[in-house]
């Protein structure tokens, strides 16, 4: 466990946050000290990004007044906040703000890729692998499927009285996006996933009827 605090946030690294980006990067195919710096590579460029993307949540949060602690885990992370109630429009926009900064992040490194002449193969490769983690998790993120952020936005949009609307919404993406992702990358891992989403929405939806 890793501990400690940037911009005056606490943050807890778990340690299946590091094993789940050690599997993600490749480990299965890593034939060479090459490949296996290459890991190393990507669990810093994914260590950075969602790192980012938690604290835009966090610092969003705290300029509301809210107490902000972030949790890195397994298959990403979290930002809890506290001491504070707030309104939609200010949920929306806490929540917003992760994927919006990692987008922003995605677009820096692209920029810079692409005005630094000579990057070495190892630079490119961490660049070009922040780039892709920072525009890929937060377009997945901004899917309009619970809990994932595009989710919350849109229960906050809502509201508590449409509900209903928001879990079929849920329901439906979720489905067609597991269906798509194991279409054109034959991956199961992220379509799992979004069918364990779709099933919880349909039961929460039960427990609403």
């Amino acid at each position: 466990m890793i501990r400690f605090s940037l911009f005056r946030i606490p943050v807890e690294v778990q340690p299946f946050f590091w094993i789940t980006l050690v599997i993600l990067g490749g480990v299965g195919g890593a034939d060479s000290s090459a490949a296996i710096f290459n890991i190393v590579l990507f669990v810093l460029a994914g260590f950075i990004s969602v790192l980012v993307h938690e604290l835009g949540h966090a610092l969003t949060a705290r300029s509301f007044g809210a107490h902000s602690a972030i949790t890195l885990q397994a298959f990403g992370g979290y930002a809890a906040y506290s001491g504070v109630r707030l309104s939609r429009l200010q949920s929306f926009l806490v929540t917003a703000a992760g994927p919006a900064i990692q987008i922003v992040l995605g677009l820096a490194v692209l920029l810079l890729i692409r005005s630094i002449p000579g990057l070495s193969p190892q630079g490119f490769y961490f660049l070009k692998i922040l780039m892709w983690i920072s525009f890929a998790w937060a377009i997945l993120n901004l899917l309009p499927v619970v809990p994932l952020d595009g989710g919350q936005m849109l229960n906050a949009a809502l509201g508590p009285a449409r509900i209903k609307i928001t879990l079929w919404i849920s329901i439906i993406v979720a489905l067609g996006a597991a269906i798509a992702m194991f279409t054109f990358t034959r991956s199961i891992l992220f379509p799992i996933f979004l069918g364990m989403f779709a099933w919880q929405a349909f039961q929460a939806l039960k427990d609403h009827r």
